[in-house]
């Protein structure tokens, strides 16, 4: 067992440098007369020995499999370069994100249609990636953990203030004017990193995304503007306005501060409330662990509490090769994944929200804080995955919240999306 542990993780190794080169995944030869090997693409490194652990589980259950992790941080460009290689893994985790949803229409991998998984997979999760893409009539992937995007607040703060959590932007504000008074600072921001914006912008942003903004988008392509049905012009000016209020309450010099500082500066308690994800909480926790943390989600555009929704990415998304030579072999390892106490042991390493139904979530107070909204299926997915990548989608929303000009950025984003549309009907 030792042995062939080294070779898996010296397999690991060379593919972080080097996996197209040597031809790794996908084509791994097998074990023995008797042992079928399957090749396991996964991209998220920081869980590499997470993963490793699941892979000698499920071998001592499954002497007659054996499974090579070939772990590539670049898993998009990688399972693509793949594919036109005719290489596909049989077993591939991606993250849930636009490019994926493209593959997954294009049919290239498995449909999971009828399967038994798909049972114990919490719905909301599964219709995010359907919003994403599946080949017409198929379901090509099962969600595995999500993560969380709202506002993380320093819950000591909270209540040596005697504040409650906000529920609409009414409370929010007036959150924000108390703490002032208080001479604490409400937000930090970090506006040199564009990414930044994407946090509240995809929170708030989905709330105008609701009842297929995104589908009669792409319907009518080159024809968005303002004055069609939908379109960023029409619909997204009242969610720069809220996400442009919430920049006002952040600290000064916001502007050149970076996703580092950010995560420092709340560790040291120097502010009440962050606009970032539940990923935050990891260097969040490495700069002070004894940091108390929680997350609530922005309020409704509608400022009614109950529409409230929590914005989640599937961070992680199971799928195996459409044309896979060991399709019971890669089912079983994929069935193995999802037991209630693999993913939950997964999930709870990550700092993220485990699919499926009644596996245990992690006690960190972060995550049990958003544990309702999963449960109750009142979730939304990212609104950037739906964005082409080639629309400049960050910058524009930054540039937006350096000038004040709103409505330049929205019809930017329209302008983009023109571009786009006329190039090709899908997209980029």
């Amino acid at each position: 067992m030792k042995s062939r542990r080294k070779r898996k993780t010296q397999t690991v190794g060379v593919l972080l440098t080097a996996a197209l080169a040597l031809g790794l995944a996908g084509c791994s030869p097998d074990g023995g007369d008797d042992v079928v090997t399957l090749s396991f693409l996964q991209f998220k490194g920081e869980a590499l020995q997470q993963f490793e652990s699941i892979i000698d589980e499920f071998e001592e259950q499954n002497p007659d499999i054996r499974v090579i992790q070939n772990q590539v941080a670049d898993a998009d460009t990688t399972i693509r370069t793949l594919l036109v290689k005719d290489r596909a893994p049989d077993v591939i985790t991606l993250n849930a994100n636009g490019g994926f949803g493209k593959l997954a229409t294009a049919g290239v991998f498995h449909d999971f249609t009828g399967d038994p998984t798909l049972e114990s997979i919490n719905p909301a999760v599964q219709e995010i990636l359907a919003d994403l893409g599946n080949k017409e009539g198929e379901v090509n992937s099962l969600g595995y953990i999500n993560n969380a995007n709202g506002i993380i607040y320093n819950t000591q703060i909270f209540e040596d203030q005697g504040l409650e959590i906000p529920t609409t932007w009414e409370e929010l504000f007036a959150v924000c004017e108390e703490l002032k008074a208080a001479g604490i600072t409400p937000f930090y921001g970090t506006l040199a990193d564009s990414w930044t914006v994407l946090p509240s912008f995809n929170a708030i942003g989905a709330y105008a995304a609701q009842d297929g903004f995104f589908e009669k988008m792409r319907d009518l392509g080159s024809d968005v503007g303002p004055d069609s049905a939908v379109s960023f012009q029409k619909d997204f000016d009242e969610v720069l306005r809220r996400q442009s209020e919430l920049f006002a309450y952040a600290q000064d010099g916001y502007r050149g501060k970076t996703y580092d500082d950010g995560n420092a500066a709340f560790a040291r308690g120097e502010v009440a409330m962050y606009m970032q994800g539940i990923w935050a909480l990891a260097p969040i926790q490495a700069n002070n662990p004894d940091i108390q943390a929680a997350i609530f989600p922005y309020p409704a555009l509608s400022d009614v509490p109950e529409d409230r929704l929590l914005v989640t990415g599937v961070d992680v998304t199971v799928t195996i090769a459409k044309d896979t030579p060991h399709l019971e072999e890669a089912l079983r390892f994929v069935h193995f994944m999802f037991e209630k106490d693999v993913i939950a042991d997964l999930a709870a390493s990550q700092n993220m929200v485990p699919s499926v139904i009644g596996a245990e979530l992690s006690d960190n107070p972060a995550l049990q804080s958003v544990k309702p909204y999963f449960d109750d299926g009142r979730i939304a997915g990212f609104i950037d995955h739906q964005v082409p990548a080639s629309i400049p989608l960050d910058a524009t929303v930054q540039q937006a919240l350096f000038s004040g000009n709103i409505d330049s950025a929205l019809a930017t984003l329209d302008n983009e999306w023109r571009k786009v549309a006329a190039r090709t009907i899908q997209g980029d």
